[in-house]
């Protein structure tokens, strides 16, 4: 692969209250034939996350239609699991409505924070989401006693198949306790009822401490998955692995075809990818440095 890379797209201004700066794990849907739709979590002063919308014209995504002035999911109620911030898993239509997987986060007083798994649905055709519960879908586990974060959904004949990261413990970078996860899978029936364990598709390796936010993709002869690690060097990169049934995986981190620009937004970071197919093009929108507080851009492969 070689994704040629368009730029940056959007970061907020800092104008709004809800949404002072970043454009989190950007995620894109086609709206319609000329509109994709790109969700992502914007942070307020306080650095907690509210899911918005850019909407950007499908034959060239560096031009902006419309923000949305609202989110359109906010932070839960005081004391819920997401009252401290939301952040986007992934956006799958099912039937006439789309259905939002969502990671929402919570502040304790031991640990940094917990962060686990939400769904909410759209039935204004993903202006304003509801959520189907107060609680999470993929809650805490043994797996994964701080984070179970659902980031990829494929439903395939009334199975949802589920790639998520689970983390249980904490890597002490400096003076700074950084999350430490993997890359799981599990599936469930229409019922969105999850269990407590899944399979481990990818685990850090070498000085890795965390890999994550997988994102995958059916081709003709299996899947791919884009996915971000970090490393103890302070690297936080784009990784690539193939599969046959989406559970075995091998990875080609070399072949990902993407990597720093030499200055700007993501000199430092490429991380969150997303991709989405329009017409003959394959865009891919992702974060820059320090975890998308520059905003999003995009790619798009070469052929």
């Amino acid at each position: 692969m070689k994704w040629l890379k368009k730029g940056l797209i959007y970061c907020p201004d800092g104008s709004s209250s809800w949404a002072k700066h970043s454009a989190l794990t950007p995620t894109p849907i086609l709206l319609n034939d000329e509109v994709i739709r790109v969700y992502a979590s914007f942070r307020d002063h306080s650095g907690v996350g509210r899911i918005g919308y850019v909407d950007v014209d499908a034959e060239n995504p560096s031009t902006i239609l419309k923000v949305s002035k609202k989110p359109v999911l906010d932070i839960g109620s005081p004391g819920t699991f997401d009252d401290n911030g939301v952040i986007l898993g992934d956006v799958v239509k099912i039937a006439d409505q789309l259905y939002m997987f969502y990671v929402g986060f919570q502040l304790v007083e031991k640990v940094k924070f917990l962060a686990f798994s939400g769904l909410a649905i759209s039935h204004d055709g993903g202006n304003t989401f509801t959520r189907i519960k107060q609680f999470p879908i993929m809650d805490r586990a043994d797996e994964g006693l701080y984070i179970r974060a659902i980031h990829s959904v494929l439903v395939e004949k009334n199975l949802v198949r589920v790639w998520y990261a689970a983390g249980n413990q904490w890597t002490w970078i400096g003076d700074k306790p950084y999350p430490s996860y993997e890359i799981r899978y599990m599936e469930a029936n229409m019922d969105m009822l999850f269990g407590s364990s899944g399979r481990l598709c990818i685990k850090p390796q070498n000085d890795e401490y965390r890999i994550g936010r997988p994102r995958v993709y059916q081709t003709e002869n299996g899947y791919r998955m884009f996915y971000t690690w970090g490393n103890l060097h302070g690297g936080y990169m784009l990784g690539y692995a193939e599969s046959k049934n989406g559970i075995e995986w091998k990875r080609f981190d070399a072949q990902v075809g993407i990597g720093l620009s030499e200055n700007g937004w993501d000199s430092k970071s490429v991380c969150y990818p997303a991709l989405l197919k329009y017409k003959d093009r394959e865009y891919m929108f992702y974060n820059g440095n320090d975890m998308g507080k520059t905003g999003f851009g995009y790619a798009v492969l070469s052929k």
